[in-house]
């Protein structure tokens, strides 16, 4: 089947035609602002990394060099991606300072914030029900793609105008040969000369700044990320050895660094669903090494009656990966029973709509300059050659204010001031 997505190339963004209106986020790397296209009269979110943080980060002596194949990954996954709960690159940008992209922006924020608005700040079954199902369909496309996502967890699950979820982030995934039998996979690759054409380009702007850090085993190409890519109808074998994630939601195979595959989304779909339950997250510890001896060592409390949903529940948080319950089981569980899993996105009335206000519009007459707040942000970091004493100071403070924030972990960082998940997108 052919890629319809293979031949199209993400526009460069033309900031004449932009309107910047608010700033909904920052993190590690960058910064989430709100812009409306005045031309297409369309509210997108653009997210924008500063090039001169990558480069002091990839020059510091912890780094792997992931920095640039992480921006770079992310833009190009995006643009391969046909599938309605996951976003649309409406558009890249490449400025002296600044890289970044465009995406859907989504109105009702994120499933964190709609959690934390509850009753007790708990969903209920039938809620739960339908929000997993979604996130059981957008996960089997990823897999399919061979796409391992590694960061499922509710700040990253945004909602849509219409109600569905939209899952965004995507500089932690990675990519292995496709699984087998994927449902609602709609891309592939052409051959590998329309591709390698393809490539060349889709290289500029934006690849020329990321090739300047990836080695030729390290770049993801267009025919990487094709089903073509592995087997066909295989299982992958495949396994990355990285330490990432959100520490409350890796896996235990993550954590023990015996290599993990694409069942550790399944573990985080777990943690997820319980947190979604019960208001708290399984296995949060005082600190990140307890956290991470609870992941490896405890049981999830699933407390109250017996049900379908916590029977899934202690099924995907089984903590030997070939133990643990797949998206086929998972499809035909008894939670799911009923579930008519190719009307799903028909749903015209999801259990949340979120309000269409005009959110941030009264910064429509200020002059909010990107580079400026990025710069300003991120301008003034030194690879910590100079802070090395305060964070020191500082780290234990640090933790303790941050361990709410689910920060990345990334061989077992113990700065979250450098490895912050963005808190809002």
């Amino acid at each position: 089947m052919d890629d319809q997505n293979d031949g199209v190339v993400a526009p460069s963004l033309d900031f004449q035609r932009l309107r910047v209106i608010s700033a909904l986020g920052r993190g590690a790397k960058g910064v989430v602002f709100l812009v409306k296209d005045e031309e297409a009269a369309e509210f997108m979110a653009l997210k924008v990394i500063s090039k001169d943080l990558i480069e002091r980060r990839s020059k510091e002596p912890k780094s792997d060099g992931s920095e640039y194949r992480r921006v770079c990954f992310e833009q190009q996954v995006l643009r391969r991606f046909d599938h309605p709960l996951l976003p649309k690159l409406h558009g890249v940008l490449d400025t002296e300072k600044l890289v970044g992209y465009a995406i859907d922006y989504c109105p009702g924020r994120d499933l964190n914030f709609l959690r934390k608005r509850q009753t007790e700040r708990m969903f209920s079954d039938d809620v739960i029900r339908f929000y997993a199902a979604e996130l059981v369909l957008v996960l089997e496309y990823l897999h399919g793609l061979g796409v391992v996502y590694r960061d499922l967890k509710p700040e990253n699950i945004m909602i849509q105008e219409n109600g569905h979820i939209m899952l965004v982030d995507f500089d932690l995934s990675t990519k292995l040969s496709p699984m087998k039998n994927a449902q609602s996979v709609r891309i592939s690759s052409n051959s590998t000369a329309e591709s390698s054409a393809v490539q060349k380009k889709r290289c500029s702007p934006f690849q020329r700044f990321c090739n300047k850090g990836i080695s030729p085993d390290d770049s993801v190409s267009p025919a990487e990320l094709s089903l073509n890519s592995g087997k066909p109808g295989s299982d992958s074998s495949e396994k990355s050895n990285s330490f990432v994630g959100t520490e409350e939601y890796v896996a235990p195979e993550i954590v023990s660094g015996s290599g993990h595959d694409f069942r550790v989304d399944w573990w985080s779909l777990g943690v997820l669903l319980y947190e979604m339950l019960y208001g708290a997250t399984p296995f949060r510890g005082s600190n990140r090494k307890e956290t991470f001896y609870r992941i490896l060592t405890k049981e999830p409390e699933l407390t109250g009656e017996t049900t379908a949903l916590r029977d899934l529940i202690a099924r995907l948080l089984e903590k030997d990966p070939k133990q643990r319950i797949g998206a086929g089981e998972i499809k035909g569980h008894d939670y799911f029973r009923g579930v008519e899993w190719d009307l799903i996105l028909r749903v015209s009335r999801p259990p949340y709509i979120p309000e269409i206000a005009t959110e941030g519009t009264d910064g429509m007459n200020k002059k909010i300059d990107v580079e400026t707040v990025v710069q300003g942000i991120f301008g003034g970091e030194d690879g910590g050659a100079n802070k090395g004493n305060e964070n020191d100071e500082n780290k234990n403070n640090n933790e303790k204010q941050n361990v709410n924030k689910r920060e990345w972990v990334e061989g077992l960082n113990h700065n979250p001031t450098q490895e912050n998940a963005f808190l809002v997108f």
